[in-house]
């Protein structure tokens, strides 16, 4: 029997077992390298910090809400944190499969220190800026081969030297593409987003209040004033509330353990999960079938 699995928390979980992926922790910025063989590699991520992938060989499939994102070699893409995707690699056939990345893990300090360098006030937009796959060429190649000697001796780094490369290549790649300029300064603040269609969307995910708060684009103090005018509760009863009722549909219509209803209703832990439900129905998740 397959073990389900919960949602990984990146980058934080991907060092560990059963990933042990080779990484470099800087000032604002994680490293992240995966060289692999794979056939078609599924998980699902939690972004806990914003995301910069460029794929070196392969493909790297992605799924954000309803909408697919497709990366090959020598192409990037940039997410924000406190979402929820669907991760899928492929290596090339023609390779035996292999499969070559590096990631982008961006804090927000990091980020605060490239719109700092990069000066661009006169970009505030009420639009949100769109996602999309990018190629990129031979300068950001040469950049990405430099950091690969590190992996394997971290001792030998020059951190400071490298963020100011890092923020050296943000603007460079920004420069030339103003959507992805304003892609980068919206993972500060982003734009203000009804507050309902944020909770519909992530209540099912493992966030947090403050994740809540920063993708509806507000204060933690005018979120929950906020949500309070809407809904009459406070986030935390809200999201136990429709998770519970999310459970027992699951468990009513469907043939899923109780371990990948939990995972699936955002819980990380099934002992709790378990016991959240008898508080709520009266009976253990395994005695509704």
């Amino acid at each position: 029997m397959i073990e389900p699995k919960k949602a990984v928390k990146v980058p934080v979980e991907l060092e560990k077992a059963p990933y042990y992926q080779s990484t470099l922790q800087l000032n604002g910025v994680t490293i992240v390298e995966s060289c692999t063989k794979a056939h078609d590699k599924k998980n699902t991520m939690f972004l806990e910090n914003h995301f910069l992938l460029f794929v070196l060989e392969g493909t790297h499939h992605i799924r954000f809400g309803n909408t697919d994102y497709t990366v090959n070699k020598n192409e990037m893409i940039l997410l924000k944190k406190a979402i929820a995707i669907e991760s899928r690699k492929q290596g090339n056939p023609e390779k035996d499969f292999a499969y070559e990345s590096m990631m982008f893990f961006l804090k927000d300090e990091f980020i605060v220190d490239f719109i700092r360098m990069a000066s661009v006030k006169s970009l505030k937009t009420a639009e949100m800026a769109q996602v999309s796959v990018r190629p990129f060429g031979e300068r950001l190649l040469r950049f990405l081969e430099s950091v690969k000697p590190f992996f394997r001796s971290p001792a030998q780094i020059n951190k400071g030297l490298i963020r100011i490369k890092m923020l050296e290549l943000l603007y460079g790649i920004a420069n030339a593409d103003k959507n992805l300029l304003l892609q980068l300064i919206q993972l500060k603040q982003q734009v203000r987003t009804d507050i309902t269609r944020i909770m519909e969307e992530n209540y099912l995910n493992p966030v947090s209040l403050s994740d809540l708060a920063y993708l509806s684009g507000r204060s933690l103090s005018s979120f929950r004033r906020d949500f309070h005018a809407i809904y009459r509760t406070n986030p935390a009863a809200w999201i136990r509330e429709k998770r519970m009722a999310k459970a027992k549909e699951l468990l009513k219509s469907t043939t899923l353990s109780v371990s990948e209803i939990c995972y699936q209703t955002g819980y990380e832990n099934i002992s709790h999960f378990s016991r959240l439900y008898k508080s709520v129905y009266g009976c253990r998740p395994s005695q509704e079938r």
